[in-house]
């Protein structure tokens, strides 16, 4: 028979021992939660991919607006070459003096083209590094290569812009490409009609004669058209010079500059 008394009582306790007590310095209890680790990003994102590419239209829109004024300034250049040559030549008896004239106007223009042209070579530049190090890789299926540095100095650019060559080396490039050209052409007009005009050159004396220009003697008039040009020659290959020590400097990376 079931006798109340005789039921033995039992008791059900749950132990819990916890790690970190309470009463520890939160410090204590930080420490013992396990960091997150942190992973350095390898990739982007299908957005930011997005992105970059509405950022390489953007740069082509504005090199290509900016290569439109070098031309500009270009052709301002051919057209008053050319009209001096006509007048220069309309007739035996016309005046050199429209060529001596239009080579001081063409180099006023080579000043306004290089200004212009160190823009124009900000947005090329920016252009040009995607290209390379951006789409070719992944044309190539090598993927996109942040380790390159190429991410950061873009960045830079954009963070801290400036003018990636000197004004001096814009105008060695713009020289060199084209208005060497020009100065060539007005150098062998002039001294062309020195030679047919008004009758063939025979002697070293009528070209003095010809060569004048008012009170100025005809020797002064060639020596300063020979310095003139030979300091176009000088600061092209000066230049030249050192664009090639720049590129030897960048070796990788060669679209900024």
């Amino acid at each position: 028979m079931f006798n109340p008394a005789n039921r033995k009582s039992k008791r059900y306790s749950v132990h819990y021992t916890p790690t970190v007590s309470w009463n520890q310095p939160m410090a204590l209890r930080d420490t013992q939660e396990p960091a997150p680790p942190t992973t350095q990003k390898l990739e982007f994102s299908a957005a930011e991919i997005g992105a970059l590419a509405h950022l390489y239209r953007g740069e082509v829109y504005r090199s290509t607006a900016w290569r439109t004024r070098l031309d500009s300034t270009t052709n301002w250049a051919v057209v008053t070459t050319g009209i001096a040559l006509s007048a220069t030549f309309s007739s035996a008896e016309a005046s050199p003096l429209p060529m001596v004239l239009v080579g001081l106007i063409v180099s006023v223009f080579l000043l306004f083209e290089a200004r212009r042209y160190r823009y124009f070579n900000v947005w090329r530049a920016r252009a040009r590094l995607l290209e390379t190090d951006f789409y070719a890789p992944m044309i190539r299926g090598e993927g996109i290569q942040l380790g390159a540095g190429w991410a950061q100095l873009l960045a830079k650019d954009y963070c801290d812009p400036r003018y990636h060559i000197s004004f001096a080396r814009a105008i060695g490039r713009r020289l060199r490409r084209t208005y060497a050209w020009i100065f060539a052409i007005q150098a062998v007009a002039y001294y062309g009609k020195l030679a047919i005009h008004p009758a063939p050159l025979a002697t070293l004396a009528d070209l003095w004669e010809r060569a004048a220009i008012g009170p100025i003697p005809g020797g002064l008039v060639v020596a300063a058209g020979v310095l003139f040009h030979g300091a176009w020659a000088v600061l092209a290959l000066v230049t030249y010079r050192i664009e090639i020590a720049s590129r030897r400097e960048r070796r990788s990376l060669i679209a900024m500059g």
